[in-house]
């Protein structure tokens, strides 16, 4: 029974398993088990035919799996097929068991013998020696792409464990793939790899099934077979990079080095001419992994604390002294260790660094996290993505700027718009009334609000578009189409991609396009792509780009000659990835930030950045940053599969589905914008091929590891079944919940135990729902349905944005029409004042409203749950959002207080307001029509990018 054989017989597609990974250890649990049944049942035994039947289908489906890694490697499992075969079943089960208390334990990353018949049984339980041992010398993997005999292998690995020195780092061993599809299934599948090593001459089928390949393949796999061998290998490489650009690239080829070094050099990190510079690929190996695995800030800090200091400066806790010298706190020291302390410094010399103004080991370790994020610059923050938002919007948007920004985005936002003094122009998100939440904005509307400041005649004004990517309930724009379609109408927009809960998104080939980084790249190549500005001038030629309609029916490209790629993402890194709290990012992609942003960027930057800042945070950002680089990939596709397993047990288990249900993508994102027509992202007929279709293709997807649950069935809202049943009762921690939903979400930290737990308390939940039900009189019984009947079908309908009043509400550039913009600043600073504001109860406005007066509220008003502002300052309160407020069962709602109401602009003020409004606008037009006819170089392109409906000088602005 050889692998062959075994192959031939399973041909299982590995794209249908939830988890190749899962599917690997669960393979190993069960043949050992198997084997140990088998190996006491005599031939002629009725059970015997049957588990060995099992254990064949058993080895069919590890063998695809088992040849993309270097343990426990082709030879020992084809021995253990072998005796499998000639029914050596007791030393089969010895082998077998011994293989998967290794996997299971890990010890082959630090054991090189951990497979010698005469060595002990390896733990599951890792030691403190083990664990050191890991840590001393990492372990990782090289994947070889080379068709070579099993004998050629062997003799490789030999050359490279000869080459192993005490003082090498790091350890590593080899996989030897045949082909080209082999080479991207070992890629998607074994985490341990750090490098590939592509050499010359390989086929391109795999003789496994790989269709979970064919989104990698389109329109590549009819050409391949075809290609001459010598530009198979740089055509592998750029695939590889595709999926995982943190993996170091080597090519080693016996043709053309030179002209293939000139073409494809970028890919590779170094290109050798056969074998003639096997010592230096070596070093070159090792010296790759050491770049990602240093951590400079990190070393620094640590150098440091080492070090005798004298303290006579800022922080007596600086060293643990004025801990050490206490009779009292002692206990400080004792919960979080000397070591913390010891690094607690206010020091920016003596070989560390300033973070307002980085020249050392923080200067590289933003440069390091820039490379590892895709970004162009990167700048961290110790207190919180909140900061780095008002840094952003303060660096990029200037007085009376137009910013269209989701109002459902992070109140961050909002204040950091007031402080800025932008006009801003609020975006409303699809409503999902039925979970009382809200999706995303859709790019019709956001197309809307731009061609209506192009008629307007103040579309140069619009300065940034604001989204949040991805939004708390998972919802993901395709974040190229919106800025691709955006540019076409406003070519010099600055976009800001508020990606807090998305930082981990790099990590992952599926979600990677769909960040501000990736999309920014991407869009950068393709408009300096000749091939894009023939297609632009085909589109350009075959569009009346004076039909707002015709506009908003097509799909629209940038005008390559004048867009620019401006985009900016915040990163809350403690939230999704490994650092401390309030440990933040701020990623730059900006081709004109030299020239028109630099300066600006750093003024916000040390408005808003503490001259304190805390260096444990720096330090574990500097460390998150290696984990990305090093197993990032790992890590978010077990959080994705863990998310996945959860979704599948709670639909298939019979007494949670009376009760619970995850919502699906069909859920949350209407068919509209499901170009793809996928209702659930993974199934038993064709695996995860939907997950991949639509994050493709879909106008928005959904985060499978943000699990939207809903409760109504079991009677509890939102708020009492987190607060009184996950954490009183269990000790369960989420955040976000709705009317009749709550979230869970996976992260880079979860555990297929703690998946186990929370089924475990479900489960519970569920019972003790039927107990109390069981046990209800009828009125009691009647009680509780109708709160059901409140909870999934009686949900308030969700507010759109109302519209600003008169007073703050801005002007088309001739002053006479208004538009949709809102002066928030003058607002919010209004309210400061007491005389011009009073209070009023939720049924006396009600009643104001009936009889025709506007009333404007003065504040934030943010009910939690949604959690969003569903007023802001200078808003007009209307009908729909009194309904909605009249209906929320919620405890808390900032910005209302319900023994006096809504705080309010009275008459008086609200009559002020307006006047000073007027006559700012009219300000404007008479200085605009005594100013001569001149263009504003930096706001040439907005005006000429969709020619204007308006006559050109209502379109144009002064020289400042």
């Amino acid at each position: 029974m050889d692998t062959g054989t075994l192959t031939k017989k399973g041909r299982t597609s590995l794209s249908r398993h939830r988890s190749v990974w899962e599917m690997r250890a669960d393979g190993w649990i069960g043949l050992v088990d198997q084997l140990s049944q088998l190996s006491t049942l005599a031939s002629e035994h009725r059970e015997y035919a049957r588990r060995l039947k099992t254990v064949t289908e058993l080895m069919a489906e590890l063998t695809p799996i088992e040849s993309y890694w270097a343990f426990p490697g082709g030879r020992v499992f084809n021995e253990l097929c072998s005796w499998i075969e000639r029914g050596e079943l007791a030393r089969a089960h010895s082998a077998a068991r011994r293989i998967h208390r290794v996997l299971a334990a890990r010890t082959y990353r630090h054991e090189s013998n951990a497979l010698d018949g005469d060595s002990e049984l390896p733990s599951q339980i890792e030691t403190d020696s083990e664990r050191q041992a890991q840590l001393s010398r990492p372990y990782f993997e090289v994947l070889i792409v080379d068709e070579m005999a099993a004998s050629e292998e062997d003799a490789l690995r030999r050359r490279v464990q000869r080459k192993r020195s005490a003082d090498d780092d790091f350890i590593f061993d080899i996989v030897v793939v045949p082909s080209f599809e082999d080479a991207l299934m070992a890629t998607l599948v074994n985490f341990n790899l750090q490098a590939v090593v592509i050499r010359h001459g390989f086929p391109f089928r795999s003789v496994n099934h790989n269709d979970m390949l064919r989104r990698f393949l389109d329109g590549l796999d009819e050409g391949i077979e075809l290609m001459p061998e010598f530009e198979r290998g740089p055509l592998l490489g750029r695939q590889i990079a595709q999926l995982r650009p943190e993996l170091d690239l080597y090519l080693v080829t016996d043709v053309n080095v030179e002209d293939i070094a000139a073409r494809v050099g970028e890919v590779f990190k170094r290109i050798f001419f056969g074998e003639e510079d096997h010592i230096e690929l070596y070093s070159s190996i090792m010296k790759g992994v050491g770049e990602r695995h240093r951590t400079p800030f990190f070393n620094a800090l640590r150098e440091y604390a080492k070090q005798p200091t004298g303290v006579f400066h800022a922080l007596p806790l600086a060293r643990g002294k004025s801990i050490m010298n206490s009779n009292w706190i002692g206990d400080l020291a004792q919960f979080y260790g000397m070591n913390l302390f010891m690094a607690e410094t206010s020091a920016t010399s003596g070989g560390l660094d300033s973070l307002l103004d980085p020249v050392g080991p923080l200067k590289v370790a933003q440069e390091y996290a820039a490379r590892a994020f895709g970004a162009r610059r990167t700048y961290f923050a110790t207190n919180g993505t909140s900061t780095c938002n008002k840094i952003v919007v303060q660096a990029m948007v200037r007085p009376d700027d137009i910013v269209l920004v989701d109002r459902n985005c992070h109140k961050s936002h909002h204040y950091g718009l007031v402080l800025a003094g932008a006009q801003v122009a609020y975006l409303d998100s699809y409503p999902l009334d039925q979970y009382s939440m809200y999706g995303a904005v859709p790019i019709r509307h956001i197309k809307e609000t731009l061609l209506g400041f192009r008629r307007a005649g103040t579309l140069e004004r619009v300065r940034m578009v604001l989204l949040t990517n991805c939004t708390f309930d998972g919802i993901v724009y395709d974040v190229e189409r919106v800025m691709m379609e955006c540019l076409a109408i406003k070519p010099d927009l600055v976009f800001l991609w508020d990606e807090a809960w998305f930082a981990f998104a790099r990590c992952h080939p599926i979600y990677r396009h769909r960040t501000g980084m990736a999309a920014a790249a991407k869009l950068a190549e393709t408009l300096k792509d000749p091939q894009y500005a023939q297609r632009y001038a085909t589109f350009r030629a075959g569009l009346d780009w004076d039909d707002d309609q015709a506009l908003l029916d097509q799909r629209l490209l940038p005008d390559p000659a004048k867009a620019r790629v401006r985009v900016y993402a915040t990163h809350s890194t403690h939230k999704t990835l490994t650092a401390l709290r309030q440990g933040s990012m701020i990623h730059v992609w900006d081709q004109d930030f030299k020239d028109k942003a630099e300066e600006a960027f750093h003024e916000a930057y040390m408005t808003h950045t503490s001259t304190s800042p805390n260096y444990q945070i720096l330090a574990s950002l500097d460390v998150g940053r290696r984990q990305v680089e090093l197993e990032g990939y790992e890590l978010i596709q077990r959080q994705l599969e863990l998310a996945m397993s959860l979704r599948e047990q709670v639909r298939i288990h019979p007494l949670l589905k009376r009760y619970f249900r995850f919502l699906r993508v069909s859920d949350v994102v209407p068919l509209q914008y499901r170009e793809s027509g996928v209702e659930s992202y993974y199934n038993d007929e064709s695996g995860w091929n939907n997950l991949e279709a639509a994050w493709r293709t879909d106008e928005f997807a959904l985060d499978p590891t943000r699990a939207t649950l809903t409760i109504g069935a079991t009677g509890m809202d939102g708020d009492t079944f987190k607060n009184k049943e996950l954490m009183d009762k269990y000790g369960i921690q989420i955040n976000k919940t709705s009317r009749n939903t709550v979230l869970f979400m996976t992260n880079i930290g979860s555990t297929r135990s703690a998946i186990a737990y929370l089924l475990e308390v479900l489960v519970k939940i569920a019972r003790d729902v039927e107990a109390r039900v069981s046990d209800m009189s009828a009125i009691e019984r009647s009680i509780h349905e109708r709160k059901i009947r409140s909870l999934t079908l009686e949900q308030p309908p969700l507010p759109d944005f109302s519209s600003f009043h008169f007073a703050f509400r801005g002007r088309s550039v001739e002053g006479r029409a208004e538009t949709r913009d809102g002066d928030i600043r003058s607002a919010f600073f209004l309210s400061y004042d007491d005389v011009n504001c009073e209070y009023i109860g939720m049924e006396e406005a009600a009643k104001e409203i009936r009889a025709g007066r506007e009333l404007v509220s003065a504040l934030f008003v943010i009910p939690y749950p949604p959690g969003f502002p569903i007023l802001v300052p200078g808003q007009v309160i209307s009908a729909e959002i009194l309904q909605f407020m009249a209906a929320l069962d919620v405890r808390e709602i900032h910005g209302f207080r319900p023994e006096l109401g809504f705080r309010i602009f009275n008459e008086v003020a609200l009559a002020r307001a307006a006047q000073a409004t007027a006559a700012r606008a009219a300000l404007a037009v008479a200085g605009r029509a005594a100013l001569p006819q001149e263009q504003d170089p930096q706001n040439e392109a907005a005006t000429t990018a969709v020619p204007a409906t308006t006559p050109a000088k209502a379109t144009k602005r002064s020289k400042k």
